[in-house]
């Protein structure tokens, strides 16, 4: 299973990353139900989610821009 589009290659990571997030809270609230130390580690975690977000959507964008396409094996502005 391979994306090409660049967009649904961003939105497949975030889904990932937010199922573990999802995961981290349910572990927490079973095992640990009064302590806060997950709470906030989950939050530290989508912050850093929604700011990788922000930053791979500007990327792309950027490479649509140049390239007029989003898709991933035709983004090869770095290679020499």
């Amino acid at each position: 299973m391979a994306r090409r589009n660049a967009i649904a290659i961003l939105m497949g990571v975030e889904l990932m990353l937010n199922a573990v997030n999802i995961n981290l809270l349910a572990f927490w609230s079973y095992l640990y139900g009064t302590q806060m130390n997950a709470l906030v580690f989950v939050a530290i975690v989508f912050v850093a989610a929604a700011a990788e977000t922000a930053v791979g959507l500007a990327l792309i964008i950027s490479a649509y821009r140049r390239q007029n396409t989003v898709i991933a094996e035709e983004m090869d502005l770095l290679k020499g």
